[in-house]
This record gives structure tokens, sequence and C-alpha cells, in this order.
């Protein structure tokens, strides 16, 4: 009896989910020892990030853009007051709603942060246009999911 051939079919790296889960773990992993001179984790930088961009923010606001729950955000910022880079204060508008500021020392850590995304870049390997071009597929990716 002939021995028939099996056509190797690898179903895992047919997976767009896989895909993407390998690319972020990359990139975060590459984060790592960047943001570690910083004395921040990648979630924590996410938040300063955000905090850069716009500060005092509520923090349902900031967990709105972050896309992250009070459960997974709290601890974060609890960890950054700890490290005296952010401070909490109650609006005066409205007292249960709690801002979330940055100290001299968090808005310090901006500059040494500005050449971690630098070097992030130029491991990428893509030229702006293919990195627009990534971003935009991303956002058109993960839009279908939060629209369904």
């Amino acid at each position: 009896m002939k021995k028939q051939q099996v056509q190797e079919f690898n179903y895992l790296d047919q997976q767009p989910c896989f895909k993407l889960y390998l690319a972020s773990k990359t990139v975060i992993q590459a984060y790592g020892p960047l943001l570690k001179s910083l004395g921040l984790t990648y979630p924590q930088y996410l938040v300063m990030v955000v905090l850069w961009e716009t500060e005092p923010l509520a923090v349902k606001d900031l967990g709105a853009r972050l896309h992250l729950d009070s459960g997974t955000l709290s601890p974060l910022l609890k960890k950054l007051q700890d490290k005296k880079f952010v401070e909490k204060d109650r609006s005066k508008d409205d007292e249960r709603s709690v801002l979330i500021s940055l100290t001299a020392a968090g808005r310090k850590l901006k500059e040494k942060a500005y050449g971690v995304q630098s070097d992030i870049r130029a491991g990428i390997c893509l030229h702006d246009e293919k990195l627009k071009e990534l971003t935009e597929m991303l956002d058109s990716f993960t839009e279908g999911f939060l629209n369904r």
C-alpha cells in the first residue's frame, strides 16, 4: 500500500489573532528594558503617555482611553502614585470624580521617555508610510471587534 503524503498545514500560522498576539508580545518585550530604566512597566508607560497628552484627567476617562476597567487601572495608578509620578484629587465640580494629574517628576519623565519611542521605532524596521498603513489596519481590525 502506497503511503499518502500528508500536506502540512499549519493552522496556527494562518490565524491573524496569533500574529497579533506574537507581534504585541514582541513589541512589549522590546519596551521592557527601555522602560525599566525609567521605573515603568509597559502598562504604566501607557498611562503616562495619555497623561502627557492631557491632564488632569478623570479616572473614568483615562480608563476609557486605554480600554481598561477600574480593577486594572486602579493598581496601575496606585503604583504610579507611590513612585510620585501622579497624584489624585477629587474634582471640584463633581466630588464623585477623581482626577489624575502629573507631578513635577511625572512631567520630567516625559523627556527621558522620548528616547524610548525612538529606539522602538528604529527596531521596527518599517518606513513611516508602512508603519502608518499598519496602524490604520490595526485600528480597522480593532474597531471591527469593538463595534460588533
